[in-house]
């Protein structure tokens, strides 16, 4: 199987700054030819892959995510990552120990959120499989994720979408190590970087999370990317 690799960044309209310092720390991190897209409900609902009624999720990609594997369009593998996370290493070494009879693979965590609210005031919420969605590397040729339709995307409830109630043997999830899911503020600093830090909580891009754990290593990805801009437009 390929190892083309396609990336859908959770793109939420309050977090645009959140996305491009994604984008550009997986950028910087790989010499692959690896494909990065932002995940935008609004063009998503313009094209008609996305007819849901309007929810009260904390984020605009809570449940286009699902469509992922559908957009990726290929027989390789697909990832997608909310847009407040951290890279920190080349993401394609994620495939290196992939087992092709998987259907996804995830963090698998086992935690209770340590704060009752996260990013920009929302409520935080606790249940089964929680962050689990939060970074999923689709095996696209697997016959459960090419039953991942729109038209299931745009029917079941997000609890079903959520807790992978669309694979039917949990032997088909594959387990990634912590490192490409790292919590910030519910899992101990660990001696060593992780690869993909998520600011499950909120980032230093909110005014209220500007001391959290890795918050100066998101800080200086956010000050590198500026600059980047900067360059491009004086060139």
């Amino acid at each position: 199987m390929t190892k083309k690799l396609k990336i859908f960044v959770g793109y939420d309209s309050r977090e645009d700054i959140a996305w491009q310092v994604c984008r550009y720390s997986l950028l910087r991190h790989t010499n692959s030819d690896i494909e990065i897209y932002p995940l935008k409900q609004k063009t998503l609902r313009e094209v008609g892959l996305y007819t849901r009624g309007a929810d009260s999720a904390s984020t605009e990609f809570s449940l286009t995510r699902f469509l992922t594997p559908y957009l990726g369009a290929h027989d390789g593998y697909s990832i997608f990552v909310d847009c407040d996370f951290l890279f920190t290493t080349d993401v394609m070494t994620v495939l290196d120990n992939v087992d092709p009879e998987k259907a996804v693979y995830v963090v698998q965590h086992d935690y209770t959120p340590a704060n009752a609210v996260k990013m920009d005031a929302q409520a935080q919420t606790s249940y089964p499989r929680k962050n689990w969605s939060s970074f999923i590397l689709f095996n696209n040729a697997h016959p459960q994720v090419k039953a991942l339709t729109p038209e299931v995307v745009n029917t079941q409830s997000p609890a079903y979408l959520h807790r992978f109630s669309w694979i039917d043997d949990d032997n088909l999830i594959g387990e990634l190590p912590r490192s490409w899911n790292f919590l910030v503020g519910e899992y101990e600093k660990p001696a060593e970087v992780p690869s993909a830090i998520h600011y499950t909580n909120g980032g230093p891009w909110f005014s209220n999370w500007q001391n959290v754990d890795y918050g100066d290593l998101w800080t200086a990805e956010r000050d590198m990317y500026e600059q980047s801009i900067r360059a491009e437009k004086t060139a």
